[in-house]
């Protein structure tokens, strides 16, 4: 048994019994965001994340330890994503990365937004044309230092 086994359990289960993810997140006391994160395989829960997501899953003892294992973090299996909405993430970054690079170091200076000091928010926005997708992204920013 390993992480992605845990993962798979999770979701055969979510699609079994249609879960919903804002509903686990709930539970967990976490934004729907890290808990789908997490249930992914993507982040680290502590034994009491672990519990209450093993009570949701059906989950065993030994995969509820699994939970609080950190993870191999980046989930594609290929470096361009072939999923056709993940891809699209890839041409924003590919498309506008250098804009976004450009216009951060321009207020900021030399430095990184955190992927780790992270928190992100996913909303439908309703739009007579057609729904829209409104993600926010808030990531610390981390200058170089000098030494």
């Amino acid at each position: 048994m390993n992480r992605l086994d845990v993962t798979e359990k999770i979701i055969s289960t979510k699609v079994a019994q249609g879960i919903q993810w804002a509903d686990v997140a709930r539970k967990v006391g976490q934004s729907k965001e890290w808990t789908t994160a997490l249930c992914l395989g993507q982040m680290t829960a502590t034994a009491e994340q672990a519990g209450t997501v093993g009570e949701i899953f059906g989950l065993s003892a030994e995969e509820r330890k699994w939970l609080q294992v950190v993870p191999f973090k980046g989930s594609l299996a290929a470096p361009v994503p072939t999923d056709p909405l993940i891809y699209r993430w890839y041409e924003i970054v590919s498309v506008y990365g250098t804009t976004i690079k450009e216009l951060i170091h321009e207020e900021f200076g030399d430095g990184i937004m955190s992927a780790i000091d992270l928190s992100m928010d996913i909303q439908r926005q309703p739009d007579p044309k057609g729904d829209r997708v409104n993600v926010l992204l808030s990531g610390k920013f981390l200058p170089y230092k000098t030494y």
